[in-house]
């Protein structure tokens, strides 16, 4: 990544957003995501070290299908026991490992895939003239990816940090980490926890 050996006060302003690490897609959860624990140190070090910067957000379900629009209603009417309705209320938490950094670091709830469906978020980063986001967190090629495509639309620049993502699908992680090496160029960039930390190091 060009930035991180040529750093500016854009990128040294950046936020750290981490997607969905809730106990939901954790081990034994409804939608348990096999690479979180995997990727969860990673995380866990940089949002230790930079709680203040950091947003979380999680993926909240509605009460019942009906409470959701179009296609939604479909979704939740297959996936009934993902609503409010069925879940324990600690599903939809975040991780232990990471709610413990709760506050400093702040937590946006959204209703979809993309965390710009909150449209606090989007205020929230302009009120601190945030231009860069790093994105951690889970899925890859779901909420990661409507995450990015939002942020890239909104005139954000992304930095994904490659090592800190996790998915269900390997077919999917992998697809999604060539495109976003090959698709957006200026827009995305990749960089490993390790060269983070560095380019963070205060």
């Amino acid at each position: 990544m060009n930035d991180a050996k040529s750093p500016d006060s854009q990128i040294r302003r950046a936020v750290h957003l981490c997607i969905d690490m809730q106990n939901i897609f954790a081990s034994g959860g409804l939608w348990e995501t096999p690479w979180m624990e995997k990727v969860l140190p990673a995380i866990a070090s940089i949002v230790s070290r930079h709680q203040a910067r950091t947003i979380f957000t999680r993926f909240i379900t509605p009460q019942d299908p009906e409470d959701r629009p179009g296609q939604w209603q479909a979704y939740f009417q297959r996936w009934r026991q993902a609503t409010r309705s069925h879940l324990p209320p600690s599903a939809l938490d975040l991780v232990p490992a990471l709610a413990r950094h709760v506050p400093p670091a702040r937590v946006v709830d959204k209703p979809a895939y993309s965390a710009f469906s909150n449209p606090g978020l989007a205020g929230l980063l302009a009120d601190k003239s945030v231009g860069t986001v790093v994105m951690s967190g889970a899925e890859t090629d779901v909420c990661v990816l409507s995450t990015v495509l939002s942020a890239v639309d909104l005139g954000f620049k992304v930095v994904i940090v490659e090592d800190a993502l996790c998915s269900s699908s390997d077919v999917g992680h992998d697809a999604l980490m060539t495109m976003y090496r090959t698709r957006f160029h200026g827009q995305v960039d990749l960089v490993t926890a390790e060269e983070l930390a560095e380019f963070w190091r205060e």
